[in-house]
């Protein structure tokens, strides 16, 4: 019999917040973090704006020395800040324990990007003697799990997931099973990244992946609806402490949610261009509910991975209604990305955080943009305004370029 799997602390960077309580309010009121770049002159880019996180300071989340900042990439500072707001409302004290049994698996589909262009600069204006010797360990895709465990010590399983925009529901899955089998008593997991830069707002701009939305950001990630002209880039992270279930209690835990399932698959068709029919992500979904053991009908929420593509959206409703059939129009759906934009590798973690505040507030936040719905785009998008409802059992969604599909289950704790 496998081990049960239980959250006990959630935290966020995101551009509506960086703390949990802030951020979800923000999501429920249907506000858009979605605004102008301000980091770096893009007055000349195609795309212009983004979900940026404004004035962070990661020292204001985590007990760190202002001159060690210097050594870690944004990315990474964003992933330590919301593990740090993870651990201090799990309430655990990793000097207790084995530290061979507390790991760390957190996400990133791009990692150190801003650390790649500034040194690809200093290379080439400066020379190679010029370039710094923290490039390599900040600019690593691993360095979030890295640095987090060793900030806290932790000497168990440690890894790192790099499946696009599915890379933190992989990162969270994979340290689901290594709990479930006896791996690990605690993990901290999610995902992580920071990838609105020059190089990375062109890259995709020139993909016409984003939106050119530039005269009306907020507006921009339109999820499932007729206009939606491609997804808005944005950044930031989400964390969370998972433990088995008896090691909780034990210390005496508060106990947020239950992880059930994890599912996940390949479209095997195309880089960037989802299955058309969603095949994929409907195994994906249907590996994640013979996991957790449930049928269809028991679940009341879905957080879908909802990007705002003309594809994407169109594959993944075909996708739900391939897995839930005849219920498929009788559960709710939803896209946080309308509000703040698109993670990329760190979305999962987030909208997994967006999850758990679901079954504690049992209130779906809203699909907001959703003006003009597209016909073949028929399901429950719970549009503009958040619904007080009866929520037990999620499903949580992530699609990524490569064709990367991955799905889990979560449900209110029941003891």
């Amino acid at each position: 019999m496998t081990r049960r799997v239980v959250v006990t602390g959630v935290g966020v960077a995101t551009s509506l917040g960086c703390n949990v309580p802030e951020f979800w309010d923000s999501l429920c009121a249907g506000k858009s973090g979605v605004g102008n770049i301000e980091r770096f002159d893009c007055s000349d880019y195609k795309v212009r704006f983004g979900g940026e996180v404004r004035n962070y300071d990661v020292c204001d989340h985590v007990d760190i020395a202002p001159k060690d900042v210097k050594r870690l990439d944004r990315f990474v500072q964003f992933g330590f800040g919301a593990a740090s707001r993870a651990i201090v409302q799990s309430g655990i004290d990793f000097s207790q324990g084995d530290p061979f049994r507390h790991g760390v698996l957190v996400g990133s589909g791009i990692g150190g990007l801003n650390e790649i262009e500034t040194q690809h600069n200093t290379l080439f204006d400066r020379g190679p003697n010029r370039v710094s010797p923290f490039m390599i360990p900040k600019l690593m895709v691993n360095a979030a799990s890295g640095n987090i465990s060793v900030h806290w010590g932790l000497k168990g399983p440690n890894s790192a997931v790099a499946t696009a925009c599915a890379s933190a529901t992989n990162a969270i899955g994979d340290a689901f099973r290594l709990i479930q089998y006896d791996h690990a008593d605690v993990m901290i997991t999610g995902g992580s990244e920071a990838a609105i830069s020059p190089m990375g707002l062109s890259g995709f701009a020139r993909m016409s992946a984003l939106s050119t939305r530039n005269d009306a950001p907020e507006q921009a990630s339109r999820p499932w609806d007729k206009d939606r002209d491609g997804f808005v880039m944005a950044e930031g992270a989400g964390c969370m402490v998972i433990e088995e279930l008896e090691y909780a209690k034990a210390r005496g835990a508060n106990i947020l949610a239950e992880i059930l399932g994890y599912g996940m698959s390949a479209d095997g068709t195309h880089m960037t261009a989802p299955d058309p029919e969603g095949r994929g992500a409907a195994r994906a979904m249907s590996q994640s509910l013979k996991d957790a053991k449930l049928n269809p009908e028991s679940i009341d929420y879905i957080n879908a991975h909802g990007t705002s593509t003309p594809l994407g959206d169109k594959a993944e409703t075909l996708a739900i209604k391939t897995v839930y059939g005849s219920h498929a129009k009788g559960v709710a759906v939803s896209s946080t990305k309308s509000q703040i934009g698109h993670l990329l590798g760190a979305s999962g973690g987030v909208e997994f955080v967006v999850c758990v505040q679901t079954l504690l507030s049992q209130t779906v936040a809203p699909t907001i943009n959703l003006d003009n719905p597209d016909e073949d785009c028929d399901l429950d998008y719970v549009p503009h305004e958040a619904r007080q409802m009866a929520v037990k059992t999620i499903m949580k969604n992530s699609f990524g370029f490569g064709g990367h599909n991955a799905c889990l289950v979560l449900r209110s704790f029941d003891g």
